[in-house]
């Protein structure tokens, strides 16, 4: 073996060693953009889920299969805060009014995820054990305003005043690659239900 030899082994082994470097780049590369984009699709997933859920129970508030039950639409919402609602309403249309309330969780219940900000969302039906769901919400507030189209500060002391309602909605995933969370933000201004207008 020569000296011109030694050199031709040495050079193929730097350029197949930079060529595996460029390989295990390309590799890391593509795990952190599987997992971001999948992180993404998921978030905007859980947001679209956590909407319609909301969607369809706040524009039932008020409403009753029997109407007569409820014959005073302004009493309809019980409690109202920044984060929490509890309302009158007829969730499986048997004619039977039901209490529901949402409200968010603390963030320490979900010290088991990696993401720091996120919390439960609770559904609650007639004082049963609340539902949550890990779906991400990292923010539910709640703005109300009365019928002249004016805010209604907290704390909400005559919850009757409450004509229209803004929601603002955050989702961010739960675990994220190398703590880069996505997040999907959701605002539904002056939601309506329809039997608070019946006054």
């Amino acid at each position: 073996m020569g000296f011109s030899t030694l050199i031709d082994i040495l050079g193929s082994t730097i350029i197949g060693g930079m060529l595996l470097m460029i390989l295990l780049r390309l590799n890391d590369a593509s795990v952190q953009n599987t997992y971001v984009y999948g992180g993404e699709l998921m978030v905007q997933q859980n947001l679209v889920e956590v909407v319609r859920l909301l969607e369809h129970d706040f524009r039932k508030i008020g409403f009753c299969k029997d109407w007569e039950k409820i014959p005073d639409p302004t009493e309809s919402i019980i409690a109202a805060d920044s984060n929490s609602i509890s309302f009158l309403t007829d969730v499986d249309s048997d004619g039977v009014i039901d209490t529901m309330k949402y409200y968010t969780g603390n963030i320490s219940e979900l010290s088991g995820t990696p993401n720091p900000r996120d919390r439960m969302l609770y559904r609650v039906i007639n004082n049963e054990t609340p539902v949550g769901t890990n779906l991400g919400v990292t923010q539910f507030q709640m703005i109300y305003y009365n019928a002249l189209g004016n805010q209604i500060s907290f704390p909400i002391t005559v919850p009757s005043e409450i004509y229209t309602m803004q929601i603002n909605i955050t989702v961010e995933n739960p675990a994220a690659y190398d703590e880069q969370y996505s997040s999907a933000f959701w605002r539904q201004i002056r939601l309506a239900a329809r039997n608070l207008k019946n006054r």
